[in-house]
């Protein structure tokens, strides 16, 4: 069965989880490097991106993190997850540090504050259907590299499209929560990444 890790530090957690359950995958919530030596495919869900650094740091995880992803392990980050994906951040806060798993320029809270959460009609451009994103506290992806893949974008509150999901290499990032609707395209992405 396909093991899929969960990082658990902080963040909706139980979410990504029970998507993932669906999907027929065996669930390891991830707090320890031995944890994250035992999956096939790690999510790193929304919550707080500066949190979430601080505490990878705070349980030895980010070094094993990096050497995971570096060797190609498929990797989802949503919301906070994209941030933590990226190769820059704008609007970070001191000290806080990135994965660089994909060769982008993140906006942290582009979307706005809390207040400003809403859900938008998408175009998932792999199939070209539609999708429904949810965005709290959104990022987008401000700028990247060539090489990597626009799957979705949505209008900034600027009045300009932004890319809101993208790919690159084994590393899929949204902006939205994909786990909080009953859409398994993105979990399904990520697994098709194995």
């Amino acid at each position: 069965m396909t093991q899929v890790g969960v990082l658990a530090l902080q963040g909706d957690v139980r979410e990504h989880a029970l998507m993932l359950e669906q999907l027929g995958c065996d669930v390891t919530p991830v707090r320890r490097v031995a944890e994250l030596g035992a999956i096939d495919a790690l999510v790193i869900p929304g919550g707080e991106s500066s949190t979430q650094d601080k505490l990878l740091r705070a349980f030895d995880l980010r070094e094993p993190l990096l050497e995971r992803l570096g060797s190609g392990l498929p990797v989802l980050g949503s919301c906070a997850g994209m941030i933590m994906l990226a190769r820059d951040l704008v609007d970070g806060i001191t000290g806080q540090q990135t994965l660089g798993a994909i060769p982008m320029t993140v906006r942290r809270n582009a979307f706005g504050r809390q207040v400003d959460s809403s859900e938008v009609a998408l175009v998932w451009e792999p199939d070209g259907s539609s999708m429904h994103g949810t965005f709290i506290r959104a990022p987008w992806v401000e700028s990247h590299d060539d090489g990597v893949e626009v799957l979705a974008t949505a209008t900034g509150p600027d009045g300009d499209r932004h890319p809101v999901a993208v790919r690159f290499a084994s590393a899929i990032a949204t902006a939205f929560h994909p786990e909080i609707s009953a859409d398994i395209r993105v979990h399904q992405a990520l697994l098709d990444l194995i």
